[in-house]
């Protein structure tokens, strides 16, 4: 198995990151198997979502209303909300499997593999990528 882990700049407020071109550098040329994606961090989880067309932006607003960033929270270190960050993973898992097909990641025509990270108090994140051959 190969396996690397890429730093990931998140910034100081909610954020969907499309990882895929990182993703796909890392399968390119490995042949068929498959691409293990886990993020190490206990406020932060992958999506795998279209791009580009307001489905980010979609995205967090939807997890605002479901996870809103108020004092509900009983896990209240960090910022105010913060609770909520640490619940995020429950909802989006801080990991993904991914078919590789001759090198190249087998995704649908829209698909991005996304980090999606909504806790502003650290803003880079680690992601490793490993891939399994077939």
């Amino acid at each position: 198995m190969r396996s690397e882990v890429i730093s990931v700049q998140t910034g100081s407020r909610p954020t969907v990151r499309d990882i895929t071109g990182e993703a796909e550098r890392f399968v390119s040329g490995q042949g068929d198997g498959l691409l293990h994606v886990f993020v190490p961090h206990a406020t932060a989880g992958l999506a795998i979502i279209e791009t580009g067309s307001g489905s980010d932006d979609d995205l967090l607003a939807a997890l605002e209303e479901l996870l809103p960033a108020d004092d509900r929270w009983r896990h209240r270190h960090g910022s105010a909300g913060h609770g909520r960050d640490h619940v995020l993973p429950a909802f989006l898992p801080p990991y993904a499997t991914l078919p590789v097909l001759d090198g190249r990641l087998a995704l649908g025509t829209w698909q991005s593999l996304c980090l999606v990270d909504t806790n502003g108090d650290n803003p880079s994140r680690k992601v490793r990528l490993s891939f399994l051959p077939g």
